[in-house]
């Protein structure tokens, strides 16, 4: 009885770790590029190598666990993440930095992807709602935590904490699973589809990469158009070698079950809304309004905290309710949440963002637990890791494809009001190329070369032209998570879970069952 509950700590304790870090390091980065005289291409790297191999190994390194075993896969995830954590705080210069973020990513995405497994092998069908409750709190808080974290840990100490705080908590996380979780694996003796995992992982490699670089490079150039060429390619290799294989990676039967579709559709659409909006409500409160890292960071805490009330509250729901009546709901609150962040003023307080923190904190509440539940209630247990690394990675190129094509209409539309606002004054020669620069996070730099009436004009645009950016990305963000909540409606049945244990509230749905493997 106690081990469950212990795998439920291990678990949580490594997943916290692993999406602290995709956010923990934003507030870091001023104070990473002084120390380490770094540039801002260096600083998107120190983000995107830990975004690129996380998204990369998932899928990966779910199905390996399912044959290798889940607890000796997972305690293997720890040790890489906290030994990249210890090489993150300890480096030297910021290519170091950047190869030990890649690390920690090998270590998360083994974390991530075998974390629902262990969940649903430690803890019965009708047990799961608290489990994935408490699940979906960690993973909703851990994310908006970052950020208050980071501005504690950088302002207090310096931005080699934000790294040395992974360590003892890694330690304990790995005792913890040593001690506490019992090893679960698929029957038999299936064979690693090797061929499978190398073509699925480079393809996602180039997929994650060319997003990354967009902003930077524009989509037309050869490293993004070539990136992507190469992504599609791979997917079609790896579609291939599925067909071909005895035993392939991915079973193709479960993209007919509406149920699994639907959840992976969520699982994208929560990260590219409201979770990679987070980056740039970040800048913005820092850049344009001015605050330190501590206090953007606590400027989140009504969101965090809504968050994990919402979670437990729907922890708790998941065992009464047909989950798509709590992640289509969700999706609607994340909606009119970034709704209510819109119409941002630079010269204002950060208050004007609270209304919105709490609707969207409580939708995503409401969101996590249950779609952890459809990441692994539709599959027989033995394939419970393949099917968490896909939730898992749906999740990351979420985060991948949204922070890439919302900043890349963010950097757009700034460059364009900049153009617009200066184009008629003493600046109007330069206009195009101060646009261009600002929209890349060079305000700062544009402003300090100019004399001081210049440089308040250049300070009143940028923060301007950023706010009504910011306006116009909530908005496609809530128009993601709306579309996001009729396909929930519509593509989630309580039918499809692999248990004849389905929620009461969902009529003849209830009392059926969807055999998939």
């Amino acid at each position: 009885m106690a081990r469950k509950w212990l795998t439920l700590t291990a678990v949580c304790t490594g997943v916290f770790m692993l999406l602290l870090d995709v956010t923990i390091v934003n507030v870091a980065l001023p104070d990473i590029s002084t120390d380490l005289k770094s540039d801002l291409s260096d600083l998107q790297w120190v983000i995107d190598a830990y975004a690129l191999t996380l998204a990369a190994l998932l899928l990966t390194s779910g199905t390996v666990a399912d044959i290798v075993g889940r607890k000796k896969v997972f305690a293997t995830g720890i040790i890489v993440f906290t030994a990249g954590s210890l090489a993150c705080g300890l480096a030297p210069d910021i290519l170091t930095l950047i190869i030990s973020r890649a690390a920690q990513g090998v270590g998360g995405a083994i974390m991530f992807a075998t974390s629902l497994a262990l969940l649903a092998q430690a803890f019965a069908p009708r047990e799961r709602g608290i489990a994935f409750g408490v699940f979906g709190a960690v993973t909703g808080v851990s994310v908006a935590v970052g950020p208050v974290l980071g501005g504690v840990l950088t302002s207090g100490l310096s931005w080699h904490w934000i790294f040395f705080v992974n360590i003892p908590v890694g330690v304990i996380a790995l005792g913890i699973t040593i001690v506490g979780v019992d090893e679960s694996k698929a029957p038999g003796h299936p064979r690693i589809d090797w061929l499978g995992c190398v073509t699925f992982s480079a393809a996602l490699a180039f997929l994650v990469f060319g997003l990354i670089r967009s902003h930077g490079d524009g989509w037309g150039s050869l490293p993004v158009a070539g990136s992507l060429i190469a992504a599609a390619v791979l997917l079609l290799a790896f579609v291939v070698t599925e067909r071909m294989v005895a035993e392939p990676m991915v079973d193709a039967a479960l993209f007919r079950v509406p149920t699994f579709t639907g959840g992976l559709v969520a699982a994208w659409a929560i990260s590219a809304s409201m979770f990679s909006l987070l980056t740039y409500i970040v800048i913005y409160l820092q850049n344009i309004m001015g605050y330190s890292a501590l206090q953007t960071g606590l400027y989140f805490l009504p969101f965090s905290g809504v968050v994990f009330v919402a979670a437990a509250v729907a922890g708790r729901l998941s065992d009464k309710l047909p989950v798509r009546w709590l992640i289509a709901p969700g999706f609607v609150l994340v909606g009119i949440g970034l709704l209510l962040m819109r119409g941002t003023d630079p010269t204002g307080g950060w208050t004007q963002f609270i209304p919105g923190f709490i609707v969207a904190g409580f939708g995503t509440g409401l969101i996590n637990p249950p779609l952890a539940s459809t990441a692994v209630g539709v599959v027989a247990p033995q394939r419970a890791g393949m099917a968490s690394g896909m939730n898992s990675t749906f999740r990351q190129i979420g985060i991948a494809t949204g922070v890439a094509l919302l900043g890349s209409l963010l950097a757009s539309h700034i460059s364009n009001s900049m153009t617009d606002a200066l184009s008629s004054g003493p600046l109007g020669a330069r206009a195009r190329e101060i646009g261009d620069v600002v929209a890349n996070g060079g305000a700062a730099q544009v402003a300090s070369s100019l004399p001081g009436p210049l440089r308040g004009m250049v300070l009143q645009a940028a923060g301007r032209g950023y706010s009504d950016a910011l306006d116009l990305i909530l908005l496609i963000a809530a128009i993601i998570a709306v579309v996001a909540a009729v396909v929930s409606v519509f593509m989630i049945r309580s039918r499809d879970f692999h248990t004849a244990e389905a929620p009461a509230g969902d009529s003849a749905e209830a009392t059926q069952v969807a055999r998939v493997d």
